[in-house]
C-alpha cells in the first residue's frame, strides 16, 4: 500500500470524526488547517458566521504531533502557507467540513489535487447545507461524494460516492451521523487503493446549486401542509439553531421536534 502524503482542512464534527478515523488507520496528515467557531465569510458581510457543528482539532493534533494552523478571512489565509505546503511535496489536499474556497495555487501543490467530501450525491444538492435541504425537500435518500475540487461550486470529477437513507423519523442529527460513517468508509477505501484512483466527470447539465442557510431561514410558514412543516422542523433541529415561530412579543419560539396527527 502506497500511503498518500496529505494535509487536512476541517473545522466541524464531521471533520473531527474523519480525521480521527484516518489517524486510527495510520493515515497521518503532515499538517492540519482549521477555522474558529465564529468566522467572517463573503456571504455574511454584516456579521461573523457561527459554525453550529464546530469541533476543536487541537487535542488530536497535539497528541499526534501534527502542526495545526488557524485560517481566518481577515488575517491568515490558506494562500499565506503556500511555500510551506509546497515544501511538503504532497499527494493530496483533503478538505472536509471547510467553508473557504481553496485557491488553484494551493490545489495544484498536490500531485492528485485537492479532494473534498460533500454530503450529497453530486451533482444533486451542490452548494450549501446539502443535508438540511435534502430533508426539507422530503428526500428519502441522499449520500456523500468524494470529489476533486475545481474552480466551480462542487463541480469537480467524482472519485467515489455512497448512498445513505433518510428515514421519516430521522432528524438532521441522525442523517449527519450516517454521512460521517459513509464518509469514513469511502475515504479509507480510497486511501488504501491510492494511487489507483479513478475520476468520473460530473454531468452538470441539470445541476442546481443550493444556497447557504442562516438562523433566520428557520422561520416556519404555517400556510404549508403538515408534512412539509414536519420535514422543515427535523431538518433544522439540534445541533442546528432550529425552526421557529415569531411570537407577538418579538421572541422566537423554537420547535425542535414535531409529530403529525390526523385527529
Amino acid at each position: 500500500m502506497n500511503k498518500p502524503k496529505f494535509i487536512f482542512l476541517g473545522s466541524t464534527q464531521f471533520s473531527r470524526a474523519i480525521l480521527l478515523s484516518l489517524i486510527e488507520n495510520n493515515f497521518i496528515p503532515e499538517m492540519v488547517f482549521t477555522i474558529p467557531a465564529q468566522f467572517n465569510i463573503s456571504y455574511s458581510i454584516d456579521k461573523p458566521v457561527k459554525n453550529y457543528t464546530h469541533a476543536c482539532l487541537l487535542d488530536i493534533c497535539v497528541q499526534n504531533r501534527i502542526p495545526l494552523h488557524f485560517i481566518e478571512k481577515n488575517s491568515k489565509k490558506i494562500i499565506d502557507f503556500e511555500q510551506e505546503i509546497k515544501h511538503l511535496e504532497l499527494d493530496v489536499i483533503l478538505v472536509a467540513g471547510w467553508f473557504y474556497i481553496i485557491p488553484q495555487a494551493i490545489r495544484q501543490l498536490a500531485t492528485a489535487g485537492a479532494w473534498g467530501i460533500h454530503a450529497s450525491l453530486l451533482p444533486a444538492y451542490a452548494g450549501g447545507a446539502p443535508l438540511t435541504w435534502a430533508i426539507i425537500n422530503g428526500e428519502k435518500e441522499t449520500g456523500i461524494s468524494l470529489f476533486r475540487l475545481e474552480n466551480g461550486i462542487d463541480d469537480g470529477d467524482i472519485i467515489g460516492q455512497q448512498k445513505i437513507s433518510i428515514a421519516d423519523t430521522d432528524s438532521i442529527k441522525e442523517v449527519y451521523a450516517k454521512a460521517i460513517d459513509a464518509s469514513k468508509g469511502l475515504l479509507l477505501d480510497t486511501f488504501r487503493r491510492f494511487p489507483n484512483v479513478e475520476y468520473t466527470i460530473q454531468n452538470r447539465e441539470n445541476a442546481k446549486i443550493y444556497p447557504q442557510r442562516t438562523p433566520d431561514d428557520g422561520e416556519i410558514d404555517l400556510s404549508k401542509p403538515a408534512h412539509e412543516l414536519y420535514d422543515f422542523i427535523r431538518a433544522q433541529s439540534p445541533p442546528y439553531p432550529g425552526a421557529f415561530i415569531r411570537t407577538k412579543d418579538g421572541k422566537k419560539l423554537v420547535i425542535e421536534k414535531a409529530s403529525i396527527r390526523s385527529d
